[in-house]
């Protein structure tokens, strides 16, 4: 080995400024596949050195009466300043001993560490010991991912498929105008929801606006059948319902129950499409033509096909890795994550070109079973987190600047506000998480074995509303309605 080759070697002035580790006595305890229990016993030649080296620290800015600065006795200092002597000699032992525990059990935490600091004593004589719970990284061997076998949506997108997207962005431009009659499918109807267990009031909603469809889907529920329940409804009229609760609704004694919906309905509005015409043009979009607007709506739907195409590859590359991932996750941490599985799914579904309505739609489907889908999503994180280690795969500064950029072409907000928004809500990690997981399931796929099948695209067939039968909502995110003066903006290819 030639000289250029061997190893630094720190010199003998670098290890004597180096800290001198703690001679920890550590014991782990593994409670399940992500938890660990950890008693650390620091001895006493380790708490009088920090002892030494903290009153040594404040001797020259001790001010004690009849001793100039720096000349009190070491003694009459440690004595009169003991209280803060305790506080900082016991806060800086408790984060040292932490950071050197990590480091050396290589505990590969996915959470804060449950420490009572403030129950921790710093004795004045024997070793110091203290407790803490801590998440960590579940141990697996990894499932074989390359050579898997999956199917892929393809489609030629037609001008049918044109016609009916375009189609749904006049309707958000359209008027609803008052309807003497009982509503129809893809009317409006104006109306007071109240539901009940018995006689017990769980919820209510005044003057909701709904549009009549075949499904009306709630936070924790859904309504079947819905446009027949309401087709003979005029304005005074109520009609009820019985309604299954979700067995993740978030009150208990509810879940999976069957209650009761009081619909009134207070307005009924039939739905009057506009023309085409260069203001509305304009609103969409600042299209010169409809020749130029048809283009962006067929890049928007080119997009969401890519949507469907990626979810449905990854879907089966999730059931690929998790098959045999029979370990448990914590259910503390599986309530922690639904909240960030749900600001994923609608960050994905933004930058795919997806109007709100659609969004909320998936986003009440999904919080209905959500803790059950989040620990699919962890158990698949997870495993995708130990591939994208194992073969070296990053992120960079580009990688946030594109995925940024798809986000502000739909949000029609500047690229600078929408980083500064997902840095405000501490969205960064979520967004690292999915361009991390996105290029893990690129280098997957690279190694699959792909047939295409045939996709169409879905009809709306449910009604999505911001309310949940039990009046809480599990992991609640807001889905911004859009503005008067963006409903029905088409993003440009």
């Amino acid at each position: 080995m030639s000289s250029s080759d061997a190893p630094a070697v720190a010199s003998p002035e670098a290890l004597e400024g180096m800290p001198k580790p703690l001679s920890l006595e550590v014991a782990v305890e593994a409670v399940s596949t992500c938890q660990r229990r950890v008693k650390v016993t620091i001895p006493r030649a380790d708490i009088d050195r920090y002892r030494d080296d903290a009153i040594g620290e404040l001797m020259p800015s001790a001010l004690l009466p009849g001793f100039r600065p720096g000349r009190a006795p070491r003694q009459l200092v440690s004595s009169r300043f003991k209280s803060e002597l305790v506080d900082q000699i016991r806060s800086k032992l408790l984060t040292d001993a932490m950071t050197q525990v990590s480091e050396q059990q290589k505990l590969s935490p996915i959470s804060e560490p449950e420490l009572d600091a403030a129950a921790v004593l710093l004795p004045d004589d024997g070793p110091m010991t203290f407790e803490f719970s801590i998440e960590v990284r579940p141990e697996f061997d990894l499932p074989a991912w390359k050579g898997l076998a999956i199917s892929r949506p393809a489609r030629e997108i037609s001008e049918a498929d044109v016609d009916d997207a375009l189609g749904s962005h006049l309707r958000e431009r359209a008027r609803f105008v008052p309807h003497d009659g009982a509503p129809s499918v893809g009317d409006m109807i104006v109306a007071k929801l109240v539901f009940k267990d018995g006689d017990r009031v769980l919820s209510e909603a005044a003057e909701t606006e709904i549009i009549v469809r075949n499904t009306l889907s709630l936070a924790d529920a859904e309504v079947p059948d819905f446009a027949k329940l309401v087709a003979k409804a005029k304005p005074g009229t109520t009609v009820t319902a019985t309604v299954k609760v979700s067995d993740e609704a978030a009150l208990e004694d509810v879940r999976g129950k069957e209650v009761t919906m009081e619909l009134t309905v207070l307005d009924v509005k039939r739905l009057e499409l506009p023309e085409m015409t260069p203001e509305l043009l304009e609103e969409l979009g600042g299209f010169e033509s409809v020749e130029a607007l048809r283009t962006a709506v067929r890049g928007q739907l080119e997009r969401q096909l890519e949507w469907h195409r990626r979810r449905q590859v990854r879907q089966q590359v999730a059931n690929a890795l998790t098959a045999s991932a029979s370990w448990d996750l914590p259910p503390a941490l599986l309530r922690r994550q639904a909240q960030r599985e749900l600001e994923r799914a609608i960050l994905e579904l933004r930058q795919s070109g997806f109007d709100d309505d659609s969004i909320r739609r998936y986003v009440n489907e999904l919080r209905q079973s959500v803790m059950a889908s989040t620990a699919r999503a962890l158990k698949e994180h997870f495993i995708l987190e130990k591939i994208a280690e194992d073969e070296g795969v990053g992120d960079t500064a580009a990688d946030y600047d594109e995925e940024i950029r798809a986000i502000a072409s739909q949000s029609g907000e500047s690229p600078r506000r929408v980083r500064a928004s997902l840095e405000r809500r501490g969205l960064m990690d979520v967004l690292r998480n999915q361009i991390i997981e996105r290029k893990t399931i690129d280098l997957i796929t690279s190694h699959a074995a792909f047939k295409d099948t045939p996709f169409e695209f879905s009809k709306p067939d449910a009604e999505a509303i911001d309310h949940a039968v039990c009046g809480v909502v599990v992991g609640e995110e807001e889905i911004p309605t859009a503005t008067h003066a963006d409903a029905g903006r088409v993003p440009r290819a």
